[in-house]
């Protein structure tokens, strides 16, 4: 049996050239309910509302430091995911940045309360630290000292965790900082 021909984006366009204004518009506002994730895309590629980075936080704070008394599991691909959509949605250096160092400050406040021993957890901890330390580093804002505070701080919190995680962010730290 034949597996079925997936659309292309071809045949989306070609779909979409048969909408018109309020089609079009009623097709984004069908995708903007069915899901969190789409609400955070669209409002932060049109610029609106208040903090265009908090949908992207709660959905990063969900996925890697859920509510654990209430049965929620960690996701770091749906927690990555989040900074993905980000960046395609807006690409501003100055959020991705702000979204990978809550990734760690998230991350270490489960590893701290809950004393998660999972060794992907923890990679996928010191390989986020790592592209935080980059993405800061490279800004040239005001934003930059308080974010490499913030990163110093996820750091000192590491301090005694196991599975080499403390040396490994603290080889990042002083690789990237003079």
């Amino acid at each position: 049996m034949a597996k079925p021909k997936q659309p292309t984006w071809s045949d989306v366009k070609a779909g979409l050239a048969q909408f018109d204004r309020a089609g079009l518009l009623g097709l984004v506002k069908d995708l903007y309910a069915l899901r969190p994730e789409n609400r955070a895309f669209v409002a932060a590629r049109l610029g609106v509302g208040s903090d265009p980075l908090a949908p992207f936080k709660a959905l990063i704070s969900r996925w890697i430091n859920p509510d654990v008394l209430k049965g929620q599991d960690v996701s770091i691909a749906k927690a990555k995911s989040a900074i993905g959509d980000y960046r395609k949605a807006v690409g501003q250096p100055e959020g991705i940045a702000e979204l990978s160092v809550f990734y760690c400050e998230e991350a270490t406040r489960l590893v701290r309360d809950c004393g998660m021993e999972e060794e992907g957890y923890y990679s996928a901890l010191v390989r986020m630290y790592e592209q935080a330390m980059t993405h800061v580093t490279a800004l040239e804002t005001a934003d930059r000292d308080t974010m490499l505070a913030r990163l110093d701080a996820v750091r000192g919190s590491l301090h005694g965790i196991g599975w080499g995680v403390s040396d490994a962010v603290t080889e990042i730290w002083f690789g990237h900082v003079d």
